[in-house]
C-alpha cells in the first residue's frame, strides 16, 4: 500500500478535511514513509505514516496527475464548481450581482474602494443621514460571506431598528440574522446564545446594561462587529477626569473581540474634539489615546469616511439629492398666553436659582435633575397650553403625594434627599446627569425620564418648601388651565395657515400631499392628533408614532403613512427621527423646536433621503416674544443666512457649530435672565459667532476633510463597474452548472416560469450536506420557486423565488458533493478541443490559486489570508506562459474517447507537456502575479502602518511636552 502513494495520486484516508494530493513520499526503510501532501483548500502539509496504517487509505481509480484521460463532461462540471466556489476571486463585486440593490456611486466606492481592503477594518463609516449607510454595512457583510472571510457577525443596534436590520439584511442579501431577545436567551442549548448563532443582532443598551450577557460576549470572538449609531457609545471629560458610560465601555469590550469593526454614525463629532477623539479610540487606541493636549485635530482619513448630502452625486452625474429649504414662523403670544408664559418662566427661573444652590452646596446630582426638570417644563411651556397644563397637574399632584408620604413616614420637616424610585430611571448615566448623555438616549427612554423627572424632582429641603411650591403649582395649574379652555392658541392657528393655505401642501389636483409634524411631548402630540383629524374631517388621514409605540406598530403606522393615498399626516416625537425611512413626505413641521441641534438635522434626515425627487420643505414654529424663542430666531435667521451663502451644508455641521450643550445652555440663560438687555445682546453674540463665521469656517473645513466625489471618480467607477459585469459571474453559467450538477445527483429542476425552476425533491444527500458545508442555513426538502437571475426573484402577480447563487446553502451543498467526488479530474486532467481553432496547436490550461497572508492566524491555528487570487495559465509547447481569462475551458468541448487516445498518442509522440510543464506555470504566477499581488496588498498595509506611526509619536510628543511644561512651571506645581 506505500508504494502507491506516489507523487501526483489523490487518497482519502490521509487528513480529515477529505481527500488529498500526494507531493512527495521520503522512504524510512521498507515499512514507513513521510509523506507531503497537498489539501483540496492549497494547504501543504506533511506527516509520518507506517505500513499497516496505509492499508485503510484509499487511492482513488484513474487519478494519476497529468494523466489527461479524465471525462471531459465531468471536469468542465467540477471546474465548474471550483470556480463557481471561488466566484468572489474574479468578480470584484459579487454581492452587489447577488442582492437585491442597486448601489450608488459612493455606496461602492465605501465598501469596494475604503472597507474591503482594509485587513483588518477598523472603521466610522459617518455619512449623512439617508444616505444608505445600512446598504453599505450589507454589502459589506455579504461580500466578507462569499470571500470566506467572514463565518460569525454582531450587529449592534438602538433598539428601535434591530428589527429594521434585520428586515433588510433578510430582503435586500439574503442574510438571516437572528434577534437577541430573552426568548432566544432562554431557548438556546447552553444559555449562551453567542456561541451558539453566527449572525446575530443585539440591542445596544441590552448589552449595555447586562453584565451577564457582556460576560458571554467577552468569551466569543466574532469576524465583524457593525455598531449603528455608534456616537450613543460616548465618554466624556469632565476636567481631567474621563468618564465613560455603560455604552462606551461595551464599545471598548466589542473593539477587543472583534477581528473587524465598523462604527455607523450620521454625527461622530458633536462639537467637542476631546469627546470625538475618545470616540475615535474604539477604532484605534494607540492613535488616540488620552486627552489631546493641542489644538490640532488628530488624523482621521485613513479611519473614517464622511460624505455630505450636497455632494453625492448618481452615476449620471446629476445631484443625488435635492434642495432642502428651511423657514421659520414667528408668531406673537396672545395676551393669556403671555401671562401664563411670564408666570411659570418666572417659576422656573427661581427654582433654577434654588437648585445651583443647592448643588453648590453640595447636592450636585440633585440639584441636576432638578434642572433637568425644569428645562423639560419650560420646553413644554413653549410646546401647546395642553402640555404645561398637563405637566403642571400631574407635578402638583405627584409632590402632594410626596407631602403625604413624607407625613406618613413620620420624617418631621426633612425631606429625603433621593427618591429611590428614580434610580432604575437614572442607572444608564453618571451621577451628574450631562445632557450630553441624555441626547443619546432613545426617544422613548427619554420620554420616560422626562415623565418621571419633571413631575417628581424638586429642590424644596422641608415640607413647608415644599407645600409653598405646591401651592405655586395650583395657581400655575389654574391659569394653564384658562387658557386651555379659552381656546386661544396661536401656534395651532399658525400651523391651522399653513395646512389650509400653503401653495405646497398641496397637488394640482387639490389634493394633500403628505406631512409630517414632529413635537417633543406626548401631550402635545395627542392635542394635535385631535386638532388635525377635527380641521381635515378625516380619523383616518392622520397617524402618530411615539416612544411608547410598540416596535411592530411603527412599521405598521409606517407602511400606512407609505402606502395610503388617504393617510396624509404623520404627527411624531423624535421616536421617528431614529431610523425610518420616510421620503413618501417632503415637507416637514417642527411644531416644537429641539434644544439639540443635530435634532433638525435627524429630522430632515427622515425625507431628505436616497429616494426623495422633491425639494424638502421645513417650517419652524417660533413663539418670537419669548426668551427662548427670541434665542431660537436669531439661530434660524443667521442658519438660513448661511444656507444661501453655504447651501444646504449648514445643516450637517450645525451641530458642531453649536453642540446641543451649548446651545441648551443658551437657552436656559435666556429664560433665566433673558429680561436683562445686557444678557440679551451678549447670547445674540454667541448665536452671531457660532452660526456666522464659525459655520462658515466649519463648510469650509468639512469640505476639505470630507470625501468628495468628483467626475473623475464617476468615470473610473462606471468602467470599473463595466469591467465588473464583463467579469462577473453570469446567471446562465450558474444555472447551467446546477441543473447538470443536481441531474447527476439524482434530483431534477422543473421550470415552472421563464427563468424560474420547481425542485419538488432535494435527494437526501444534498439536503444533509449541509452539515458538511456549514452553510449556516438549512437545505429544505423542497422549492416552490428558484431562480438563478436577482432580476426573476420578484415576477409580477407571482411568489417571490429564491435566488439560487454563491452562498446559497442548496447551491454550495451541491457544489461541495460534485468536488469531493470528482476533485481528482483536475489533478488526472482531460482534453478539451477547439473547434474553432484551425491551428491545432496544443496548449496546456494550469488552474492556479494564490494567498497572501499575515502574521496573525486564525482560531484553528492557520495562517490568516489577507489576499487570494484565482487564475489560469496557458503553456505553449515552446514553454512560453500567458494568464487566459476566466474559464476559457467553457468554450472548449470534451473529446470522445477516440479523440482522447488520438491525442494523448500524439502529445506522447511530441514529448509533451513534460515534468516541467507545471513549474513554468508556477514561475509565471510567481514572477508575474503573485509579485504584483503581493506588491499591491503592501501597498495598503505600509500607507496604513505609517499613518498610525505618525500620529501616535505626535500625540506621545505632545503628551511629553504637556508634562515637561507643568513640570518647569512653579504654578502649575503641587505645594
Amino acid at each position: 500500500a506505500l508504494k502507491l502513494l506516489v507523487g501526483g495520486a489523490v487518497v482519502r484516508g490521509v487528513a480529515p478535511e477529505g481527500p488529498v494530493t500526494i507531493v512527495a513520499a521520503s522512504w524510512h526503510g521498507a515499512t514507513a514513509i513521510t509523506l507531503t501532501y497537498r489539501l483540496a483548500s492549497g494547504q501543504v502539509r506533511e506527516r509520518l505514516v507506517f505500513a499497516e496504517e496505509a492499508e485503510r487509505f484509499e487511492v482513488e481509480a484513474g487519478s494519476r496527475a497529468w494523466a489527461f484521460d479524465g471525462d471531459g463532461g465531468l471536469f468542465r462540471l467540477v471546474a465548474e464548481a471550483r470556480r463557481i466556489r471561488m466566484a468572489h476571486l474574479f468578480d470584484p463585486m459579487l454581492a452587489v450581482h447577488l442582492s437585491q440593490v442597486e448601489p450608488l456611486p459612493h455606496q461602492i466606492l465605501a465598501v469596494y474602494g475604503e472597507m474591503l481592503r482594509r485587513q483588518p477594518l477598523r472603521f466610522c463609516l459617518a455619512d449623512d443621514p439617508g444616505a444608505g449607510k445600512t446598504v453599505m454595512a450589507g454589502l459589506l457583510i455579504k461580500e466578507l460571506l462569499l470571500r470566506g472571510d467572514l463565518a460569525r457577525c454582531l450587529v449592534v443596534a438602538p433598539g428601535g431598528l434591530v428589527a429594521q436590520w434585520q428586515d433588510e439584511l433578510a430582503d435586500k442579501f439574503g442574510l438571516d440574522f437572528s434577534i437577541l431577545t430573552r426568548e432566544l436567551i432562554e431557548a438556546s442549548k447552553t444559555a449562551d446564545p453567542f456561541g451558539e448563532r453566527d449572525l446575530l443582532i443585539a440591542r445596544l443598551d441590552h448589552l449595555s446594561r447586562n453584565e451577564d450577557l457582556q460576560a458571554a460576549l467577552e468569551r466569543h470572538d466574532w469576524d465583524l462587529v457593525v455598531v449603528d449609531e455608534a456616537h450613543r457609545m460616548s465618554a466624556h471629560y469632565f476636567g481631567n477626569e474621563l468618564k465613560e458610560t455603560k455604552r462606551y465601555r461595551l464599545g471598548k469590550l466589542l473593539g477587543a473581540n472583534a477581528r473587524h469593526l465598523l462604527l455607523m454614525t450620521a454625527t461622530p463629532h458633536a462639537g467637542k474634539d476631546e469627546d470625538f477623539q475618545l470616540f475615535m479610540a474604539l477604532l484605534d487606541a494607540d492613535r488616540f489615546e488620552g486627552k489631546a493636549r493641542d489644538a490640532s485635530r488628530a488624523d482621521t482619513a485613513d479611519l473614517m469616511l464622511r460624505r455630505v448630502k450636497e455632494d453625492l452625486l448618481t452615476f449620471e452625474g446629476r445631484r443625488l439629492f435635492p434642495e432642502r429649504r428651511a423657514y421659520t414662523v414667528p408668531y406673537p403670544l396672545s395676551d393669556r398666553e403671555a401671562l401664563l408664559y411670564e408666570l411659570v418662566t418666572s417659576y422656573v427661573a427661581e427654582e433654577m436659582g434654588r437648585a445651583e444652590r443647592l448643588a453648590a452646596e453640595g447636592g450636585g446630582r440633585r440639584g441636576n435633575r432638578v434642572g433637568f426638570a425644569l428645562t423639560v417644563l419650560q420646553r413644554r411651556l413653549a410646546s401647546s397650553p395642553e402640555a404645561i397644563y398637563q405637566s403642571l397637574a400631574r407635578r402638583r399632584k405627584r409632590l402632594e403625594a410626596r407631602v403625604g408620604e413624607e407625613r406618613t413616614r413620620g420624617r418631621g420637616q426633612a425631606l429625603a434627599a433621593d427618591r429611590p424610585e428614580l434610580a432604575p430611571l437614572l442607572a444608564t448615566w453618571s451621577d451628574d446627569l450631562d445632557p450630553e448623555e441624555l441626547d443619546d438616549l432613545d426617544s422613548d427612554e427619554m420620554e420616560k425620564v422626562e415623565e418621571e423627572l419633571v413631575d417628581q424632582a424638586t429642590s424644596a429641603r422641608t415640607i413647608a418648601e415644599l407645600e409653598a411650591e405646591i401651592d405655586t403649582l395650583r395657581r400655575l395649574e389654574r391659569v394653564a388651565d384658562e387658557v386651555r379652555s379659552s381656546g386661544e392658541d396661536r401656534k395651532w392657528t399658525e400651523l391651522v395657515g399653513l395646512l389650509a393655505d400653503h401653495p405646497e401642501m398641496f397637488h394640482a389636483d387639490r389634493s394633500r400631499r403628505k406631512l409630517i409634524v414632529f413635537t417633543e411631548h406626548r401631550d402635545t402630540l395627542d392635542y394635535l392628533v385631535g386638532k388635525i383629524r377635527g380641521l381635515l374631517g378625516r380619523p383616518e388621514a392622520v397617524v402618530t408614532i411615539h416612544g411608547g409605540t410598540p416596535r411592530d406598530q411603527r412599521r405598521r403606522v409606517q407602511e400606512l403613512f407609505t402606502q395610503d393615498p388617504d393617510c396624509v399626516v404623520l404627527v411624531a416625537t423624535d421616536a421617528a427621527g431614529e431610523g425610518l425611512n420616510l421620503q413618501v413626505a417632503h415637507l416637514l413641521v417642527n411644531y416644537d423646536l429641539p434644544w439639540n441641534p443635530n435634532r433638525l438635522e435627524q429630522r430632515f434626515g427622515r425625507v431628505h433621503r436616497i429616494g426623495q425627487t422633491e425639494v424638502c420643505h421645513l417650517w419652524n414654529l417660533v413663539a418670537q416674544d419669548t426668551r427662548e424663542g427670541q434665542v431660537y430666531a436669531r439661530l434660524l435667521e443667521k442658519l438660513e443666512e448661511q444656507r444661501k451663502a453655504l447651501g444646504g451644508q449648514v445643516f450637517d455641521v450645525l451641530g458642531q457649530a453649536l453642540p446641543g450643550k451649548r446651545l441648551q445652555d443658551l437657552l436656559i440663560e435666556a429664560v433665566r435672565y433673558g429680561d436683562q438687555p445686557e444678557r440679551r445682546i451678549e447670547l445674540n453674540r454667541v448665536i452671531d459667532a457660532s452660526v456666522g463665521t464659525g459655520l462658515d469656517e466649519l463648510v469650509r473645513e468639512h469640505a476639505l476633510s470630507a470625501d468628495v466625489l468628483s467626475m473623475v471618480d464617476l468615470e473610473r467607477l462606471r468602467t470599473e463597474l463595466a469591467l465588473a459585469e464583463a467579469r462577473r459571474l453570469q446567471p446562465h453559467y450558474v444555472r447551467s452548472f446546477f441543473v447538470a450538477a443536481f441531474e447527476l445527483l439524482g434530483g431534477r429542476a422543473r421550470e415552472r416560469e421563464l427563468g424560474r425552476f420547481e425542485v419538488s425533491a432535494v435527494p437526501f444527500e444534498v439536503r444533509h450536506r449541509d452539515r458538511v458545508v456549514g452553510s449556516g442555513a438549512p437545505v429544505l426538502a423542497r422549492y416552490t420557486r428558484i431562480c438563478f437571475d436577482k432580476g426573476l426573484v420578484r415576477a409580477e402577480g407571482r411568489p417571490p423565488a429564491e435566488l439560487v447563487a454563491p452562498g446559497h446553502p442548496l447551491l454550495e451543498a451541491v457544489i461541495d458533493l460534485v468536488v469531493e467526488r470528482h476533485r481528482h479530474l483536475l489533478t488526472q486532467g482531460t482534453v478539451l478541443l477547439d473547434h474553432s481553432d484551425p491551428s491545432d496547436t496544443p496548449g496546456l490550461l494550469v488552474f492556479l490559486e494564490h494567498a497572501i497572508t499575515d502574521a496573525t492566524t486564525t482560531p484553528a491555528g492557520a495562517p490568516r489570508e489577507v489576499s487570494r487570487r484565482f487564475q489560469y495559465v496557458r503553456i505553449s509547447p515552446s514553454g512560453a506562459a500567458t494568464t487566459v481569462e476566466a474559464a476559457p475551458y467553457l468554450d472548449f468541448a470534451p473529446a470522445t474517447p477516440a479523440e482522447t487516445t488520438m491525442v494523448l498518442a500524439e502529445l506522447e509522440r511530441l514529448g509533451w507537456p513534460g515534468a516541467d510543464a507545471e513549474r513554468l506555470a508556477l514561475d509565471h504566477a510567481i514572477e508575474v502575479t503573485a509579485a504584483d499581488h503581493l506588491e499591491e496588498v503592501r501597498g495598503h498595509v505600509i500607507d496604513r502602518v505609517e499613518r498610525t506611526r505618525a500620529a501616535v509619536r505626535k500625540r506621545l510628543t505632545s503628551e511629553l511636552n504637556h508634562w515637561e511644561h507643568r513640570a518647569n512651571d512653579p504654578q502649575q506645581q503641587a505645594p
